[in-house]
């Protein structure tokens, strides 16, 4: 299925408009994080207590946070779990730098701010609770960057072999400007950085390097049919022509991501967002990033040869010119 018919872009001659909207992305992401000391980590990653309950009605979440505030437990956070009907709440206390001891105390003012509040017929059940002590988070917070960075480590090694080196360079470069990008929006919306999120980040890591992957396949077919041509002009007819493939696979893709966003609930939020986000960076960034690096640092190679062949040629045409003088002639 073609959405467009031979269409005729000139996405190499755009590319510093493009370069300029990523750097502004990126440094108000990046700003954004240096103003909120790092990311915002949740339990998973910090440390805590979260509480799975179930009321017999539907309760009020303002008088669940006033419960709380008043055993001093104003930084707890409250979310609607599964469909309204059920009546499910989640409550995440973060506890940084805290002991075991400390988190089961967390969980018992919890409950009882909570029985106080709703009488000893309280009117709800106790689903599950989670206690994520601080060693258990630090941990996970360093698997999850080992793991990021593994998986960008194979799919360098991999490029750079079945492509060449400058391949798996730009392609490597397209997806930190993702994740910089991605992770700097999840900033901004004030969103926990939590294990599902990290799912989604590297679900966009293998995303973003299949989409760029398509445009360097095309890239260097048309390498070898357009020999005469320019790189930009080969770089621009091969996202051209795969230009539907993308919009096609993307755009489905976003699709089902924004479905899952409008309507997952509170508890998939974090994960459909970070994939929203991250499938309209990535599929910019395979344009924009990727293919612009790629003939960025050809053309480089091609200034750099170029001052050696044009003296030699010069060489061998003043030696083609001169005349050849007999054994009597006089100069």
């Amino acid at each position: 299925m073609e959405l467009f018919r031979n269409p005729n872009i000139n996405w190499i001659g755009k590319k510093w408009h493009l370069i300029g909207l990523s750097v502004v992305l990126s440094v108000v992401g990046m700003v954004s994080l240096i103003a909120k000391g790092g990311p915002r980590y949740g339990i998973d990653f910090k440390g805590g207590t979260l509480i799975h309950l179930q009321f017999q009605e539907q309760p009020s979440l303002d008088r669940i946070r006033s419960a709380l505030r008043s055993q001093e437990l104003g930084n707890s956070t409250l979310q609607q779990y599964g469909p309204e009907a059920d009546h499910e709440i989640l409550i995440g206390l973060d506890l940084e730098a805290t002991s075991e001891e400390d988190l089961d105390a967390g969980r018992s003012a919890i409950l009882n701010a909570l029985r106080q509040e709703f009488g000893e017929e309280a009117g709800f059940e106790v689903r599950n609770i989670e206690l994520v002590g601080p060693k258990v988070g630090a941990a996970l917070r360093r698997q999850a960057l080992s793991a990021t960075l593994l998986a960008l480590a194979s799919m360098l090694i991999y490029i750079g072999i079945r492509f060449e080196w400058i391949y798996g360079v730009a392609a490597i470069m397209a997806v930190f400007h993702d994740v910089i990008i991605t992770v700097g929006f999840l900033s901004l919306t004030d969103t926990e950085i939590s294990l599902t999120v990290i799912a989604a980040l590297l679900t966009l890591v293998g995303f973003s390097v299949n989409d760029t992957i398509v445009v360097f396949d095309r890239m260097r077919e048309n390498v070898k049919l357009m020999r005469r041509e320019r790189i930009s002009e080969i770089a621009n007819r091969s996202i051209n022509q795969t230009l539907s493939r993308t919009v096609l696979t993307s755009g489905l893709t976003f699709l089902t991501v924004l479905a899952l966003f409008l309507f997952g609930g509170e508890v998939l939020r974090g994960f459909s967002l970070t994939l929203v986000v991250g499938v309209l960076v990535g599929t910019y960034s395979s344009v924009a990033i990727g293919s612009t690096l790629v003939v960025s640092w050809r053309e480089y190679g091609s200034r750099v040869r170029r001052p050696g062949k044009v003296g030699a040629l010069e060489r061998d045409r003043g030696k083609a010119k001169r005349p050849k003088l007999s054994a009597g002639a006089k100069v």
